[in-house]
Order: C-alpha cells, then sequence, then structure tokens
C-alpha cells in the first residue's frame, strides 16, 4: 500500500511539471565572543593536562649550554655574530648526515635574516631558547647547483643589503655593493661546477625572493629541522660564544 502511495505522489508531481525547490545559502552570521578572565577553566580538563604540560615544560627548561653573550642579529650590517652561528650549526650538524648518505659534503649554507625570530640571550641555554630562536618547522635541504646559479645567489646577496646568514662563504662587497670577491670554500666560483647549498625548505621554494635555487641538478631532504639541528649542537658546545667576521663584509 505504501508503495502505492509513493507511485502515485511521484506521477503527480511528474504531471505538474513540480521540482524539488534548490536551496542557496546568502549569508553566515556570528559573533566574537572574547576570550577573558571571566572564561573559568574546567578543573577536570586542567587535571588531566596538568601532567603533560608539567613534563614539556621541564624538558623545554633543561639547560644544554652556556651562551658567553647576548646575541642579536641586527649587530651587523652584512654578518652577525648570531646569524653566523645558526649558519655553521646547521652546517656541522647536517653536513656529517648528508656525507654519510651520499659521500659528498655540503659546499655552503644560506638561510634567511628574517627567519631568526628571538636574541640569545647570555646564560644558561635551554630547548626553549632554539623554539624560540627558529619557532617555524623549516627543514634542511641540500641544493645541487651549478656555478652559474651560484653567480646568482651571491648577486642575490649582494642586492640584498642584509645580514642573511653565511657558511662557508665569502663575500666582499665595495662601496657601490658590486661584488669584489666571492668564495665557495675558499675558491673562486666556476660556472660548470656543482655546489651542494644547505638552506631552508622556505628558501628553496622562493621565499624571500631567492628564485636562484631552481631548476637545480637536485635536491636532498634530509628531514632535519633547523630547530633540531640548533638543539643538537647546544648539546655538543658547552659554551656558545659567536663572533663576526669577515664572511661578507663590505669594504670601506
Amino acid at each position: 500500500m505504501r508503495i502505492t502511495h509513493l507511485f502515485i505522489l511521484l506521477n503527480f508531481l511528474i504531471f505538474c511539471g513540480c521540482k524539488p525547490s534548490k536551496r542557496h545559502l546568502i549569508k553566515i552570521e556570528g559573533k566574537q565572543i572574547a576570550i577573558t578572565d571571566s572564561l573559568t577553566s574546567n578543573p577536570e580538563i586542567e587535571a588531566f593536562v596538568k601532567p603533560y604540560r608539567d613534563n614539556i615544560e621541564k624538558d623545554l627548561d633543561s639547560v644544554l649550554a652556556f651562551s658567553a653573550d647576548t646575541y642579536t642579529k641586527n649587530d651587523g650590517d652584512f654578518n652577525t655574530a648570531l646569524g653566523n652561528f645558526m649558519a655553521d650549526a646547521v652546517y656541522e650538524e647536517a653536513n656529517p648526515i648528508f656525507n654519510k648518505r651520499t659521500g659528498i659534503d655540503i659546499d655552503m649554507v644560506l638561510l634567511n635574516h628574517g627567519g631568526i625570530r628571538s636574541i640569545l640571550p647570555k646564560g644558561k641555554v635551554t630547548k626553549r631558547t632554539a623554539f624560540q630562536l627558529m619557532p617555524f618547522e623549516n627543514s634542511i635541504v641540500i641544493v645541487a647547483l651549478k656555478g652559474k646559479q651560484a653567480n646568482k645567489l651571491v648577486e642575490y646577496l649582494s642586492r640584498a643589503k642584509r645580514a642573511h646568514p653565511v657558511s662557508k662563504l665569502q663575500l666582499i662587497l665595495d662601496q657601490d655593493f658590486n661584488i669584489s670577491k666571492a668564495k665557495i670554500n675558499n675558491k673562486n666560483i666556476v660556472e660548470g661546477h656543482t655546489y651542494y647549498v644547505a638552506t631552508n625548505d622556505y628558501l628553496y621554494n622562493g621565499g624571500d625572493g631567492m628564485s636562484f635555487f631552481k631548476p637545480n641538478d637536485s635536491v636532498y631532504v634530509l628531514n632535519y629541522k633547523i630547530r633540531n639541528a640548533l638543539i643538537d649542537h647546544f648539546k655538543r658546545k658547552d659554551t656558545i660564544a659567536p663572533l663576526r667576521d669577515n664572511r661578507f663584509i663590505q669594504e670601506n
């Protein structure tokens, strides 16, 4: 009986030319609920979370090394002690991994000035310090570049006029920001030679306008975060005391 009624109803709708109405979303309305001190926490949830929070806080505050002074990314026009430290740390921690996998050494490191998000304060250095310096999830990649692209890399640095951290590269500019000297691993750049440049995945994908990483001969993903490289480096070093040097300078 029910099937017969349904059949009659369908035929009636078809006969009448009726069509199901289409509904369209016209607008969405809502209101902002401010998070203030008036919102009380749930004691049961707080009690559940507390052991995990305490464990994380304890881990973050574990002391790894000692910083001899306070270092900032703004203490130099072209190279800074903090930037030098971070680029050198990436080289020292990533090169053994890369060499073990490929039998090849990293030729140089290039990071970005904006990627340094904190000072390195004098005193105890902890895991929390590494998270403050590098809160992003950027990972280390090694890009195989021909000398022609390596020249584009140094040209970019000469125009950028910022203290982008580098390691194993010496770049000297004249008073007009022209390149007076550019050496990778103490050798002149040769156009046909392949250079293995360590950087982060953000820059590899064109961040900060660094388009010279593509195309390339090959790219190696280490699955190794820069922050983890810093933590490993802190663990290996008793005292952190980086210096400004002549790796990237402008002549007077």
